[in-house]
């Protein structure tokens, strides 16, 4: 856990890529539980806008948010791209409609129909970081693993990453090409993943947290409040500067439809915690 002079803003992802570590997720500018468009497209478009303007370098979707409207909305926000903002996106999850369940499917087929339409949807001619959403139960993750690898080969993808996955999930995975992120659910409160954390930072991979504010338990949740109250933040702000200090390999991608939320999330940056402070918030969840 780092002191804040010693805080770093920025990280090398993949060790050659270098962007600033508090990003934004783009999940959350499609429509009504994550389904179609949004009522207000131009809003989402702001926002995207809003979040470069501030500083933001690295953008986080998937295709399966809205499915495709996210990738479509990054599009009509950011093309043509600044040569500084990297786009993120990921693949091997299936919903068609609000009241649809996530569905896995890692197989080669559908990993190429995605690739090459999120390609597509983005304008770009390859992904700087493509990350596989989940790993498929139905599919042997080597038969997954082995197909990025080629696709990363025949140049359509610069980094490649994982989400909710085990130390021994990215060690396999690791066999078949470099590992430069992991995005599992993560913050002060729910640290369930912190074992996948320190393997990460051990070995120089991006750890991208998503659910980055937590939810927790009354009890933690009020302690948080209590100490965002005394520090005259936000609980937001709080649970974000947290896991900054927590570890360097810890890239952000808090997301939101509203520029105010956006400009608050930003704000986390300038808050300073002190190493009682950590020691406290670090106590509020059981590793």
């Amino acid at each position: 856990m780092k002191n804040n002079a010693d805080l770093k803003t920025t990280f090398e992802l993949g060790g050659d890529l270098e962007i600033n570590r508090l990003g934004y997720g783009a999940m959350r500018i499609t429509g009504p539980m994550l389904s179609g468009m949004p009522e207000n497209p131009q809003n989402s478009i702001d926002v995207v806008r809003k979040a470069v303007e501030l500083g933001v370098n690295f953008i986080d979707t998937a295709d399966a948010y809205g499915p495709f409207t996210s990738e479509e909305l990054i599009r009509d926000a950011l093309f043509p791209y600044s040569k500084d903002v990297t786009i993120g996106t990921k693949g091997g999850l299936v919903r068609f409609g609000a009241h649809v369940d996530f569905n896995h499917d890692a197989s080669p087929q559908h990993l190429h129909d995605a690739l090459d339409g999120s390609l597509r949807r983005l304008k770009l001619d390859h992904i700087e970081l493509y990350q596989l959403h989940r790993i498929d139960p139905k599919v042997p993750a080597e038969i997954t693993f082995e197909f990025l690898a080629k696709a990363q080969q025949a140049g359509k993808i610069r980094h490649l990453g994982l989400s909710e996955v085990s130390v021994e999930d990215i060690q396999l995975a690791r066999k078949y090409f470099k590992v430069a992120s992991v995005q599992n659910r993560y913050s002060v409160l729910d640290r369930k993943w912190e074992p996948v954390l320190e393997y990460t930072e051990s070995q120089g991979i991006a750890f991208i947290p998503w659910f980055p504010i937590g939810g927790g338990t009354t009890a933690e949740s009020s302690k948080l409040q209590q100490a965002a109250d005394r520090k005259r933040v936000s609980t937001h702000q709080l649970a974000l500067s947290w896991l900054l200090h927590r570890a360097d390999n810890i890239l952000l991608i808090p997301g939101t439809s509203s520029i105010a939320h956006l400009e608050e999330n930003m704000r986390s940056l300038d808050i300073r915690i002190t190493t009682e402070e950590m020691n406290d918030l670090n106590a509020l969840s059981e590793v």
